[in-house]
């Protein structure tokens, strides 16, 4: 299997204190086998992912989705998901940018 991303990175741009954005990474499975997400792990409590629990068959797609709590997160921010599966190399990176601006 092999997980083919529309694009790895998603910037929220300018968002205000206590929101909650969520976007969709668009994802192929390239390759000629199931492809099987066992786990995503954001880099902070406040980036939540969920992805399919299914396999994803060969040249089918999928999404993973990720929100992003900008609750107490004034100023820059830069959180990573990482994605655990059946694919070599076994890991990939989502990375989600914004700027929140206080109430």
């Amino acid at each position: 299997p092999v997980i083919s991303f529309d694009k790895t990175t998603h910037d929220f741009g300018m968002m205000t204190d206590g929101e909650k954005l969520n976007y969709s990474f668009h994802f192929t499975n390239t390759g000629n086998a199931d492809l099987i997400i066992r786990h995503c792990q954001a880099s902070c409590g406040c980036t939540v992912p969920e992805w399919p629990k299914d396999p994803v068959p060969p040249g089918k797609d999928a999404y993973i989705s990720v929100t992003f709590n900008s609750e107490g997160k004034v100023g820059m921010v830069h959180k990573t998901i990482s994605i655990m599966s059946n694919t070599i190399p076994n890991t990939a990176t989502l990375v989600i940018t914004g700027e929140v601006k206080p109430k």
